[in-house]
């Protein structure tokens, strides 16, 4: 009996996947939409997310526009934009909001560094959980009698290859966001 792994796989994929929206939400010193991604507005009684009430475009590299579908938005969003962790001071012209990016300095290039390792390492964490959960699987399909000793040895080979295939993954995009703040 071969041991499936998809649904190991599929909850790796999501570790990936939430990883890459971590590293979209660092700022590069290029304006990014996604950096607005976790803003909330309240809208009618509920948090609605920012790109469901106004629509977000980039002029040029380092500014971002957001034009509230209703104007009666402009002080909430400039809201909160400035209670979030984005450092950037919203400017409010009455009918759009400016958000202009600086050039990163090396400090802060450092410190970003430093946050998405962090992110990195969170989703490597969260990874190895995942093959935790299925080497327990294994050994409980072993002591169950559901699979031999040698099925048992191979299973957690193929888990492991599994979870050594997406630290990789990991690595190479830590590696691209690191490469992408470090550049001036």
């Amino acid at each position: 009996m071969a041991v499936d792994f998809k649904n190991y796989s599929r909850k790796m994929e999501k570790t990936l996947d939430v990883l890459a929206e971590n590293f979209g939400a660092v700022r590069a010193g290029r304006a990014n939409a996604k950096v607005l991604d976790r803003i909330t507005v309240e809208y009618y009684g509920s948090e609605t997310p920012l790109n469901g009430v106004a629509t977000i475009s980039s002029p040029d590299a380092r500014t971002l526009v957001i034009q509230p579908w209703d104007a009666k938005l402009l002080k909430d969003i400039q809201k909160a934009i400035q209670v979030s962790d984005l450092g950037i001071n919203p400017q409010n012209d009455g009918r759009v909001i400016r958000l202009t990016f600086p050039q990163l300095t090396e400090e802060r290039r450092k410190d970003l560094t430093k946050q998405v390792k962090k992110y990195a390492e969170e989703g490597k964490v969260a990874m190895r959980n995942i093959r935790r959960d299925g080497m327990d699987y294994i050994k409980n399909l072993k002591k169950k009698s559901e699979i031999t000793e040698d099925e048992q040895k191979k299973a957690e080979k193929d888990l492991q290859d599994l979870l050594d295939k997406y630290i990789k993954k990991v690595d190479e995009a830590l590696a691209a966001k690191e490469k992408e703040l470090m550049a001036i």
